[in-house]
């Protein structure tokens, strides 16, 4: 009666009586007519068994695992009114076919917190709601079968270490004793993590829904959202077949639906459904015969995971972009109406490679009888990373879509978003998730390209300094990229394409990216001397760039900033802080005439910036002016001792010490060209910034260049301005500094004016701070290392304990040294303390010194000028 396919011979049983736990709801394939979120309803759309609430504090759309996480959280935080609304039924969509992996392993810094948060919650959901998650922990291993992935291995490793999970470098002998079916003829190493494992995505569900009922919350469905009308006050109407709720905000949580949620109100959220397949196997003797679960394996060069279903086996492989499957159309044209509890068409042929490399690895996939193929939509954005937070441009509209791991992140990113909703603030930084790090740049065309490219690098090595290169350029191009493109490894900064570092004759070129010191090394050390003996130039177009003016505009911005707002025509740094007191944002402010002021900020936070300024704009009431020019208004850096002179010979402006002072600014004219000018410099080195309208950019950076030709000017990039910087003691937001430091600890004090007489955000909190000490403190170190350097978010030890970690560091070409920052109690934190900097899972000697390494143009100048009148 049925066919049987062994995955050797490639034969297929369709048996859906043996269909594993995790999906045991409706199995069916389905033609795909487009039709929109709006339309899709349900038959029984208007048969709700309770009367519809008229007013929420929190509306959640949504009713997979991540949305009801959310409601389950609020409500049990004690929010009175959170409802939650599904179109159909919970789990439709994504959640009720995911294979249910949970890891506490991520590569980045505080995504480790929310998985480490999600599993902490699985192990006692169970006893909590009575509820039963079907949550197994046998562990799992990454594993490393060549030289470099154990060097990636090790790399992760040193990024473990400052976190509470337990994570170890295992060998062979030992993956062999966990894992005893595999082939160990090419196995080096593995990343043994003790906790992980796989939980049914239904029965977690609906454990949370559960919960979320327990606690208050109203879940109603079948309840599509047909409507969503924001008001004045910043409340929204949310409209369904049963009737409107006005909510104090909303939170689109919807999956592959998001986007038409989120067209519903303007926007175009970059989402994208993607085909992802997985292989349920029948009972494999082998398998059946062992007294513990197998751990969960990820081949990292086969490119896909595997664990034990009951007596059996699951797989899933991740293909290559060239072979991977996008549901695009859906972004065209909607999610086809009914569909819900529905499968794709398996395509066994598409991931034959992946199957015949598993069945290398674990030899027993030969014999075994598959019994399914899932095939079903998971939704990707262009960098693989959720979309998690309030977004720019509709106040009190909040986002937790693009979940390529939705099971995993549900439960932490549901308590993140809680807590960021109760207490005002984020709990931790999350940057990286902000749903406002894509802009109207994000094109379908660029978010298929790299949905398809991120598909693919699941499980390609995880080198620092990556680059992905599909879907690029975007339209986000500076007026002198055509300049530079050829002659420049490119990095790409929120759509943006900029300078790395710059080629000459005899250099290697092109991505050449490695765990150590590769190609860029010499390129970088070159264009350091560059700016520190002679003079270059740097496109630093990609700052966020807000001009800030009206009646209000300097009372607003005294409440947002802890520095005193400078005076016309001067420039300052100043911060924005929580009500908490943490740093969430370093921004430049000048004032450029009467109550109107520049802003700028980082190319990676220019609208999570913007929205947190036009929220409290509006919450207060303030009656200002604010636009975003960062598109149209092109900048050029220009630095070095001999940039005055390279200046002066293009404008009648005095550009000396006493006609042109250090954070000033100026409109002038530059080789006939009217522009800004600030003397500022991000280097340390004597330089100014150009700010010019984007069309005359490329006039203006050849003029410099002709000018600048006698004293050797060159071009440099964003390494080399790294490492200046960083010899300098120049801090930087995102990595010194940011929600999870507040300013005292992260060295900003010169900053914070708490005597200032306006009531800044977090002033209260900081005086808290200040009253009680510090814990911890950044430190600044040398570290001797031999061919690799530190490049932040490394383990640091003392007396063989963890004690703290890096936040950046590089090669100082000035004084031939590496050097980090890093957090360390205060104990640790004095000039000359040891300390050891772990780098691939090595120690190396490292010290607290004092800063800088090395001093800043202005210091030496005046330090010059104080010799000269002893002399």
């Amino acid at each position: 009666m049925h066919k049987i396919l062994k995955l050797s011979n490639v034969k297929f049983r369709t048996d859906l009586r043996n269909v594993p736990y995790l999906c045991q709801p409706q199995l069916r394939t389905i033609s795909r007519t487009p039709k929109k979120y709006a339309e899709d309803g349900n038959k029984d759309a208007n048969v709700l068994r309770k009367r519809l609430k008229e007013t929420a504090d929190t509306v959640v759309i949504g009713g997979g695992c991540v949305g009801v996480s959310l409601a389950y959280h609020l409500a049990k935080a004690g929010q009175k009114d959170v409802v939650l609304l599904e179109k159909t039924e919970l789990t439709a969509g994504s959640t009720w076919h995911a294979a249910g992996l949970t890891t506490y392993y991520h590569p980045g810094i505080n995504l480790k917190k929310v998985h480490y948060d999600s599993i902490k919650l699985y192990e006692k959901l169970e006893a909590e709601t009575g509820q039963a998650v079907g949550f197994h922990q046998p562990g799992s291993i990454r594993i490393a079968s060549s030289p470099v992935r154990v060097d990636e291995i090790k790399y992760q490793m040193t990024r473990t270490h400052w976190h509470p999970t337990p994570q170890y470098l295992i060998g062979p002998e030992k993956i062999q004793e966990l894992f005893p079916l595999l082939n160990m003829d090419k196995v080096l190493a593995g990343l043994y993590t003790t906790g992980d494992g796989h939980i049914d995505p239904y029965s977690l569900t609906m454990a949370l829904a559960a919960g979320a009922r327990m606690y208050g919350a109203q879940i109603y469905n079948p309840a599509p959202v047909t409507g969503l009308t924001p008001l004045e006050n910043g409340k929204w109407d949310v409209k369904t077949p049963h009737g409107i709720i006005r909510a104090n905000r909303i939170v689109n949580a919807s999956g592959f639906w998001a986007r038409e949620l989120g067209e519903m109100i303007g926007f175009e959220h970059p989402t994208i459904p993607v085909h992802h397949q997985y292989v349920v196997t029948a009972t494999v003797p082998e398998v059946k015969a062992l007294k513990t679960e197998l751990p969960v394996i990820r081949d990292l060069e086969g490119s896909y995971y595997l664990r034990q279903e009951r007596d059996g086996l699951l797989f899933g492989p991740y293909e290559q972009e060239e072979k991977m499957k996008l549901q695009d159309s859906w972004v065209r044209d909607g999610v086809p109406p009914g569909f819900g509890k529905e499968l794709f068409e398996s395509d066994l042929d598409r991931i034959m490679e992946h199957v015949e490399m598993a069945m290398e690895m674990v030899p027993v996939l030969k014999n075994a009888d598959i019994i399914n193929i899932v095939s079903g939509p998971i939704t990707y954005t262009p960098d693989l990373s959720p979309m998690v937070g309030p977004h720019q441009g509709a106040r009190n509209y909040w986002t937790a879509i693009g979940f390529g791991y939705g099971v995993i992140h549900a439960g932490g990113i549901g308590k993140f978003l809680s807590d960021w909703i109760v207490a005002g603030e984020p709990p931790y930084d999350l940057i990286e998730c902000d749903p406002n790090r894509y802009g109207k740049w994000s094109t379908v065309s660029y978010l298929c390209d790299k949905a398809r490219e991120s598909y693919g690098f699941n499980n390609v090595v995880g080198y620092p300094k990556e680059e992905r290169f599909a879907g690029r350029p975007t339209k986000r191009v500076s007026g002198v990229y055509d300049l530079l493109k050829d002659q420049a490894s490119m990095g790409f900064h929120a759509g943006w394409e900029q300078p790395h570092y710059f080629y000459k004759p005899g250099d290697q070129k092109g991505y050449h990216p490695s765990f150590r010191r590769t190609n860029w090394f010499g390129p970088v050390g070159r264009e350091c001397k560059l700016v520190m003996e002679k003079v270059g130039l740097i496109d630093l177009s990609p700052f966020g760039k807000f001009i800030v003016k009206g009646k209000d505009s300097l009372k607003l911005l005294d409440h947002l900033f802890a520095n005193t707002m400078p005076k016309v025509g001067m420039t300052n740094i100043s911060h924005m802080l929580t009500p908490q007191g943490r740093v969430y944002a370093e921004v430049t402010i000048t004032q450029l005439s009467p109550g109107e002021f520049l802003l700028l900020t980082g190319s990676g936070s220019e609208l999570h910036d913007l929205r947190w300024i036009e929220q409290k704009a509006a919450d207060g009431g303030y009656d200002v002016d604010i636009s975003n020019i960062t598109d149209s208004v092109g900048v050029i850096g220009v630095a070095g001792p001999c940039a005055r002179k390279v200046l002066q010979k293009l404008t009648n402006e005095d550009m000396s010490d006493a006609g042109f002072k250090f954070l000033h600014c100026k409109s002038m004219q530059l080789a006939g060209i009217t522009l800004r000018a600030i003397r500022i410099s991000y280097t340390g080195e004597l330089g100014w910034e150009l700010y010019i309208d984007m069309q005359n950019m490329a006039s203006v950076y050849k003029a410099i260049m002709d000018a600048g030709k006698e004293d050797g000017i060159d071009n440099f990039g964003t390494y080399a301005m790294n490492s200046l910087r960083l010899e300098k003691g120049f801090r930087g937001w995102g990595a010194e500094m940011n929600c999870d430091t507040n300013p005292f600890e992260a060295g900003l004090d010169y900053f914070i004016k708490l005597n200032k007489s306006a009531d800044f955000i977090g002033k209260q909190a900081l005086q808290n701070i200040k009253a009680q000490g510090l814990q911890r403190k950044l430190a600044y170190l040398t570290v001797d290392t031999d061919d690799i350097d530190p490049e932040g978010n490394e383990t640091i030890w003392h007396n063989g304990k963890v004690v703290g970690n890096t936040t950046s560091g590089c090669y100082s070409y000035t004084a031939q040294q590496s050097l980090a920052f890093g957090y360390l109690p205060i104990a640790l934190a004095n000039v000359g303390q040891k300390v050891e900097v772990e780098l691939l899972n090595r120690k190396y000697p490292a010290m607290v010194v004092q800063e800088p390494l090395v001093l800043t143009e202005p210091t030496r100048t005046r330090l010059q000028k104080k010799t000269k009148s002893r002399v």
